[in-house]
C-alpha cells in the first residue's frame, strides 16, 4: 500500500494549480503494485501512475534497494525511444512526509568522524611478536565480544539469509565484483572460475540454514575498527562494551555471522603468509583465540562449518594486487590455495590452516 494522504499532499504542492488529487489502485503483480494519480484541475485531468515495490525478495529488501530500482528507472525510462516517460522519485520520510529524491547526478553520505588508529597497525606489529601480549589479546575479546553481542540478535527471514548467500558470490562488491577488478593475467581463468563455481556449492548447501539469520556489521574488517583506548575498564567488560568505534557498515543489516568472522580472520592468515609464508607466530596465536573466544562468548559452534564461501570472497579481497599491490604471485598463489582447500573441505579446522596452504 501507498500513503495516499500525504501523497496528495504533496502533488497538491507540486501542481499549484490543482484543484484535487484522485488516488485509485491499478493492478499489482509480484514486485509490485501501482496506483492511478488523477490530478484535477481548471485545463482538465492530468493523469500520472505510482509504481512500488514490495519490501521482501528480488534483491528488494532493504529501503535503499527500491530507491536504488526507482532512480534508476528515473535516469533510462527517458533515454529510450517510445517508452512511458518518468517524472520524479518520491521518498516517504519517517513523519509519514513526501519529498522528491529524483534528478540527483551524484549522492553523499555526510557521517561523524571517527578517532582512533585502526586495527591494522596492530595486525603489521603482530609481526614482530613471537607471541600475543596482554593488550594484544584484550583487542580480540573485544572484538569477539562485541561480534557475539550484535549476532545475538535475531531475525526469522529466509529471504535476507538467501540474499546474503547469493550477495556473498554474486554481488559486485563481493567475490566475482572483486575478481572482475583484476588485472588480466594475476590468475589463470580455469582457476577463478573453480573457486566461483565451489562457492556457488557451498550457498546452495548453506540455504536451509536460514535459522542463523542474525545481525551484522557486514564488512568487519581491520580498516574499519579504530580503536579509541588502550583497555577496557572493568565496567566496560561486565557490561559488553568494547573500546573501538566502527566504520562503513555494508550491504544490508541482516546476514551469516560468519561474514564477519571471517572478514577480520582472513587477514592473520594473510599477514602472516605476507610476513612469514605460513600461518605462524601472533598472527595463528590470534587467529585461534579469535576463533575460541568468539564461540565461547556467541555459543556458535557452528560458524567454522559454514565460513568458506565467505573465505572465499575475502581471500580474493587480500589477493586483489589492486588493493594490496606488494603482495608477490607466490603470495597470492598461496591465499589462492588456502581457498580452494577450504571450499573443499567439510568445514574450516583452525588447526589445519597451515595444511590449506600446501
Amino acid at each position: 500500500m501507498i500513503n495516499e494522504l500525504a501523497i496528495k499532499a504533496h502533488i497538491l504542492k507540486k501542481f499549484s494549480n490543482a484543484l484535487g488529487v484522485d488516488i485509485s489502485q491499478l493492478g499489482s503483480g509480484v514486485q509490485g503494485a501501482g496506483f492511478l494519480i488523477e490530478v484535477r484541475t481548471p485545463e482538465g485531468i492530468r493523469s500520472y501512475v505510482i509504481k512500488s515495490l514490495l519490501a521482501e525478495g528480488l534483491g528488494h529488501d532493504y529501503p535503499s534497494d527500491r530507491a536504488a530500482v526507482f532512480l534508476l528507472d528515473l535516469d533510462e525510462y527517458n533515454t529510450l525511444p517510445n517508452h512511458v516517460k518518468a517524472v520524479d522519485v518520491l521518498s516517504e520520510m519517517e513523519d509519514g512526509s513526501i519529498k522528491s529524491i529524483g534528478g540527483g547526478r551524484e549522492y553523499y553520505l555526510l557521517m561523524e568522524k571517527a578517532q582512533g588508529t585502526n586495527y591494522f597497525d596492530d595486525l603489521k606489529l603482530l609481526a614482530e611478536k613471537k607471541r600475543l601480549d596482554a593488550l594484544d589479546k584484550d583487542k580480540i575479546r573485544s572484538m569477539t565480544s562485541y561480534l557475539a553481542r550484535i549476532h545475538s540478535v535475531k531475525k526469522e527471514s529466509a529471504a535476507l539469509y538467501r540474499r546474503k548467500l547469493r550477495d556473498t558470490v554474486g554481488h559486485g562488491e563481493c567475490l566475482m565484483g572483486v575478481f572482475d577488478t583484476y588485472p588480466d593475467g594475476v590468475i589463470e581463468n580455469s582457476e577463478m572460475s573453480n573457486i566461483i563455481k565451489k562457492s556457488v556449492d557451498w550457498i546452495i548447501k548453506l540455504k536451509p540454514k536460514h535459522n542463523r539469520l542474525s545481525q551484522i556489521h557486514g564488512d568487519f574488517h581491520p580498516g574499519n575498527i579504530w580503536f579509541t583506548s588502550a583497555v577496557r575498564s572493568p565496567a566496560d567488560r561486565e557490561s559488553g562494551g568494547t573500546n573501538f568505534i566502527l566504520l562503513d557498515r555494508s550491504r544490508g543489516p541482516w546476514g551469516e555471522p560468519a561474514d564477519d568472522v571471517t572478514a577480520m580472520t582472513i587477514n592473520y592468515i594473510f599477514f602472516s603468509i605476507i610476513n612469514f609464508g605460513d600461518v605462524s607466530g601472533a598472527y595463528k596465536e590470534g587467529l585461534q583465540l579469535f576463533y575460541d573466544e568468539y564461540i565461547r562468548t556467541s555459543g556458535d559452534q557452528e560458524v567454522t562449518a559454514v565460513a568458506a564461501p565467505f573465505f572465499a570472497f575475502r581471500g580474493a579481497v587480500v589477493a586483489n594486487p589492486v588493493f594490496y599491490p606488494e603482495v608477490t604471485s607466490q603470495q597470492r598463489m598461496r591465499i589462492f590455495k588456502f581457498v580452494l582447500n577450504v571450499l573443499d573441505d567439510d568445514s574450516f579446522h583452525v588447526e589445519r590452516v597451515n595444511n590449506y596452504l600446501g
